[in-house]
């Protein structure tokens, strides 16, 4: 009888660890499905760190740095009370992303037909491919690109809403007074970026480019 207590015992001994590390994985699953909520609707987490290293603690404090990878591998900060563990591990994400609908030549302004939804493995993509299909509209593409290339934020830029020469309506405006001027732009600059105008008197002013191309300046 007491060979058959020891077997047990060892047993459950030997489980323990492999429990634990399936319950902590459950957690860590729910983890990041839950901060890759609307980006992806198919998370998988597999735990790189060996078991031995794991927290022993039932239900640890789960964080992970502001700016850390949503997925791929990632570096999970397991709290129990005041002891803290790291622990390594690799997050499968599957969702949509951008790609270019047919081929797109370098300098071309897109349009909603120009790009598509592609549903994959976000952790396999490029760095900084784009996940949200209204982020390409009205941008331009500043390289070639294949049909079913994933586009990435470096290939755009916003298109110009002034542009240098043009004449530009510049709205300077403070508490009670709103003064307008005509002057003209010295740069390009696309919506809610600055621009520099030079006014008939010569003086140069810089503002933020509003949706209606005009410049805005706050006193």
């Amino acid at each position: 009888m007491s060979a058959l207590k020891g077997t047990l015992t060892a047993t459950l001994l030997l489980l323990c660890p492999l429990a634990k590390a399936q319950d902590l994985n459950g957690q860590l699953s729910a983890f990041f499905a839950q901060r890759l909520a609307g980006f992806s609707d198919e998370v998988v987490v597999k735990v790189k760190t060996a078991s031995n290293l794991l927290p022993q603690c039932e239900q640890p404090a789960l964080s992970v740095q502001g700016n850390a990878k949503l997925w791929g591998n990632v570096n999970v900060l397991a709290q129990c009370g005041r002891e803290k563990r790291y622990i390594q591990v690799m997050v499968q994400a599957t969702g949509n992303y951008v790609v270019a609908a047919a081929p797109l030549a370098r300098g071309s302004a897109l349009t909603p037909v120009s790009v598509a939804l592609k549903r994959g493995r976000l952790d396999q993509l490029p760095p900084r491919t784009l996940l949200d299909i209204n982020q390409a509209q009205d941008a331009v593409v500043l390289r070639d690109l294949a049909a079913g290339q994933p586009v990435q934020q470096f290939m755009l830029r916003q298109s110009w809403r002034v542009k240098a020469g043009q004449r530009v309506q510049v709205i300077a405006s403070g508490e009670g007074f709103s003064v307008n001027s005509e002057g003209q732009a010295l740069n390009n600059a696309a919506i809610a970026q600055n621009a520099r105008v030079r006014m008939s008197s010569g003086q140069v002013v810089s503002g933020v480019v509003n949706a209606d191309g005009n410049v805005l300046i706050n006193l």
